[in-house]
């Protein structure tokens, strides 16, 4: 008896052996036997792979279930990590933006007494006038644009061309249906305006290139790059406080300005209306009233009457 499973082992071995031998070649066969006979007969394969995929189906459903799980699952943590990231980058955010709050609704607050103290009237709000830029007539020596709009629609001579990021220029020239803006790198360009938290007075001089110079700086103060600067007002072409640019460079080749305004980058300017005439208000033309007539005597100016 002790012998019998011994000898039923010994038996299964040989036949063991000879099926893991021919195992590959019978596979082989089996396929070369499927590809002939699919071959042979196209109508029987078909029905036998439908077949075969439906006794499949629903085993390869049961399998593909708790990997779909499993890949959901896996998004959901995912997604769960990326929005606690971001639910923290947006408390940090929230953060910031209530202590900047704080602080306009201070020096809101603040802007406000020291207004009622000085009886500080404030100026009238621009009118303004939205046109497309139809065509860039600058070049080596000039830089300017012309807009579709003129005259007809309100623009005038010397009022401030503006975007969102800044200053363009002003108007220099104006038809019925078209204007031209000089821009502040044109070489004719010359700006009053204030640089630095120190607000030094100074001239930006447009130089026919897309940064241009800071001139008749004060000797004895100081600017660094990344200062920005804004028109100052004077002499009454431009208000102040428009936004210009900020100092890219300070060597001895001058202090150099990267506008915010790029020319290439311009389909739409503004046209700000703030009234104001300052030096580029023209001298009357009409003639003196018939019945007195200006004469100099002695460097002093009087007049004299018809009879």
């Amino acid at each position: 008896m002790a012998r019998g499973p011994r000898s039923v082992s010994r038996l299964v071995q040989p036949i063991r052996g000879l099926a893991q031998r021919f195992a590959f070649i019978g596979l082989v066969a089996t396929a070369v036997g499927l590809m002939v006979l699919g071959k042979a007969d196209l109508i029987l394969m078909d029905n036998l792979r439908a077949h075969v995929t439906d006794a499949v189906a629903p085993i390869l459903e049961a399998v593909s279930r708790p990997a779909n799980s499993i890949a959901k699952a896996v998004d959901q943590v995912r997604e769960l990590t990326a929005l606690h990231k971001e639910n923290v980058r947006l408390r940090l955010n929230e953060a910031r933006l209530l202590q900047w709050q704080a602080a306009a609704r201070r020096l809101e607050a603040e802007n406000k007494n020291l207004k009622s103290l000085l009886n500080f009237v404030p100026g009238p709000e621009p009118g303004f006038i939205t046109a497309r830029v139809i065509a860039d007539a600058g070049g080596a020596f000039v830089h300017s644009l012309i807009l579709n709009a003129g005259t007809r629609d309100g623009v005038a001579k010397g009022q401030a061309a503006m975007t969102g990021e800044g200053l363009v220029g002003r108007v220099a020239g104006v038809g019925s249906r078209s204007a031209r803006i000089l821009l502040i790198t044109d070489f004719n360009s010359r700006i009053p305006v204030l640089v630095g938290p120190n607000r030094t007075r100074a001239i930006l001089a447009g130089n026919n290139s897309d940064s241009p110079k800071l001139v008749h700086f004060p000797s004895g103060e100081t600017v660094s790059a990344g200062d920005r600067i804004v028109t100052s007002g004077h002499g009454g072409a431009l208000p102040p406080e428009l936004p210009i640019g900020i100092v890219t460079s300070v060597n001895d080749g001058g202090i150099g300005v990267l506008p915010f305004v790029q020319r290439n980058r311009l389909e739409y300017i503004r046209l700000l209306d703030f009234g104001l005439a300052g030096i580029l208000s023209a001298p009357s033309s009409r003639p003196p009233a018939s019945g007195n007539k200006k004469y100099f005597r002695g460097g002093r100016t009087g007049n004299t009457k018809k009879p």
